[in-house]
């Protein structure tokens, strides 16, 4: 073989075949993509074939077709395995009987030989696929189990922490959360405590019965819930009695905001009440350094008991109001 002929049959015109081989398969992908992985292997399978005849003189380049068929395996897709396998054997025909060099180095073992390797390559990457499948099936079905075991504890989580009539945090969740808020507090992050109290609860239980009285209760808890502010945590502490601690505030933002739940529910009124609405008593109170849990709630607690004895259907602070002197608080804890 002369310099010319190298440099033109062995080396230009075999790079700008493939090349645009490579390249025909990319403007076919980019305008239909969901034929990309078939064209992969159609273009892997044409540039392999001219591998193949420029190197029939390595007696283990036809292995070469082996190769798309395990790359195929890679996808978990039998019929692209199928697919592929057909292309390589669809190759194999096409370099015996037009390509005479191929042809010329093909003894009477490899005859034989390349089209069983190419049928147990097939096998091998099918079995391959189909154990693949089991097992993706298999590891399915256990994420599929554990997350519904992860919804089912979030939901005995929500249903163990939450009062099942308002929706809000219930009493043990509220100490959880008013012991982190006081850890937060000695560490420079000040909160406010706030005790609503709906007033003359009783009489509405003894009047339209303990169900309309839980209706109310509902619809006080969800005003709340709508007016305070995503950082904010409500809680139902018992009775007609809810507790909302409240972060990121001033003192003047938090006031502002208990002003805006009280005056919301006496403006809401209630058909089950013959269209009257209800009132609540507040009081609030800022965490300061050095106040333990116990001393801030009673503190908090007695400003409700004075609202409520000032005429009830207002908030109290420490500003407009000097403590009286009694222990209810104490039986909370």
């Amino acid at each position: 073989m002369g310099p010319h002929e190298f440099y033109n049959g062995v080396l230009l015109y075999p790079t700008l075949l493939m090349s645009a081989v490579v390249g025909a398969a990319q403007l076919i992908d980019y305008f239909a993509p969901k034929y990309s992985f078939f064209l992969l292997f159609v273009a892997g399978t044409i540039i392999a074939m001219m591998i193949i005849h420029l190197n029939m003189d390595i007696r283990i380049i036809g292995a070469l077709m082996l190769l798309p068929i395990i790359a195929s395996a890679i996808f978990f897709r039998l019929d692209l395995t199928l697919f592929t396998s057909a292309l390589q054997a669809a190759a194999f025909f096409i370099l015996y009987h037009w390509d005479y060099w191929f042809k010329y180095y093909l003894n009477d073992f490899d005859l034989i030989a390349i089209p069983l390797f190419l049928a147990v390559g097939t096998l091998v990457a099918s079995i391959i696929i189909i154990n693949g499948r089991e097992l993706a099936s298999d590891l399915e079905a256990t994420l599929t189990a554990k997350q519904d075991l992860m919804i089912e504890n979030a939901i005995i989580r929500k249903l163990s922490t939450t009062d099942a009539l308002t929706g809000l945090y219930n009493h043990i969740s509220f100490h959880e959360f008013y012991d982190k808020a006081l850890e937060y507090g000695n560490q420079g992050a000040p909160f406010h405590l706030a005790l609503i109290d709906i007033d003359n609860f009783k009489k509405i239980n003894d009047k339209y019965g303990h169900r309309i009285g839980d209706m109310v209760l509902a619809r006080v808890a969800k005003v709340i819930k709508e007016l305070i502010s995503p950082a904010d945590l409500a809680s139902r502490y018992g009775g007609e009695e809810f507790a909302i601690l409240l972060f990121e505030k001033s003192f003047e933002e938090a006031y502002t905001l208990a002003e805006t739940i009280r005056q919301r529910l006496a403006e809401t009124v209630h058909e089950e009440l013959e269209d009257t609405a209800v009132t609540v008593s507040i009081g609030l109170k800022s965490y300061s350094d050095g106040v333990t849990k116990e001393q801030l709630f009673e503190e908090v607690d007695d400003l409700l008991y004075a609202a409520k004895k000032s005429g009830k259907n207002t908030t109290l602070t420490p500003l407009q109001h000097t403590r009286p002197s009694h222990v209810a608080a104490e039986m909370l804890f």
